[in-house]
């Protein structure tokens, strides 16, 4: 069965750091499109980030330009998310996606972990 776990979530204060992982079962990781999604409370999901299939581009959202970097071990299917200077802002579940391209990842990934909680206090 095609399906991603999150894992790495938790409280943090500001100015933290967490680093996420995605471990993918999905038949053919490599050639996937991988990205992150969050959910905030009381909010819409938004994008995060996203790293093509072998690594060499990544792209993020301007909210976490600069805090975040995504990476990807096509070795061990899985991804991450190093979140630097965190802030209360960035408080939200996190959710690992795949998409067959970047245009997937933005309008409609083809699978979605069960996500990850990250919490940061001020």
């Amino acid at each position: 069965q095609d399906r991603l776990i999150e894992s790495g979530g938790g409280e943090v204060q500001a100015g933290g750091s967490l680093r996420l992982s995605c471990v993918a079962s999905i038949l053919g990781f490599g050639h996937y499109v991988m990205g992150w999604y969050r959910q905030a409370p009381e909010k819409e999901r938004e994008f995060v980030a996203h790293i093509d299939w072998n690594g060499n581009n990544e792209y993020y959202a301007e909210a976490v330009k600069g805090r975040f970097t995504i990476s990807r071990d096509n070795a061990k299917n899985e991804v991450y998310l190093q979140m630097n200077n965190l802030t209360p802002e960035d408080t939200a579940v996190y959710y690992c996606v795949a998409g067959a391209d970047t245009d997937d990842i933005h309008r409609k990934p083809y699978f979605w972990g069960q996500g990850t909680r990250v919490t940061v206090s001020s």
